[in-house]
């Protein structure tokens, strides 16, 4: 058998270690329109309670439902199925796709 360790350069630089499988695929985004969307509309959650607005959301079908305080520093990655909430004061202030 032949060597089973693989080479690959880098930047001209050459590194050598076992094969892995790719990891490219896991890495691709999650773009609008690869799958279904929920059609539910956003911008009825403003005004509701946390409570009522996530139970709200698991009814009409979205797979993660996110709630954060304003100002929190979040990921811009676009997650299909996932609604997010602006809760202040236990009352939701802003909700968007994604």
């Amino acid at each position: 058998m032949g060597d089973p360790w693989v080479t690959a350069v880098c930047e001209g630089r050459a590194f050598r270690g076992p094969p892995r499988a790719p990891t490219v695929a896991a890495m691709a985004p999650n773009l609008p329109g690869d799958t279904p969307e929920t059609r539910d509309d956003p911008e009825v959650y403003v005004g509701l309670t946390q409570e009522a607005a996530q139970e709200r959301a698991r009814q009409q079908g979205w797979s993660t439902v996110r709630a954060v305080p304003p100002g929190a520093m979040l990921t811009m990655e676009y997650l299909v199925g996932r609604i997010n909430f602006e809760v202040e004061d236990g009352a939701v202030v802003r909700s968007w796709r994604g």
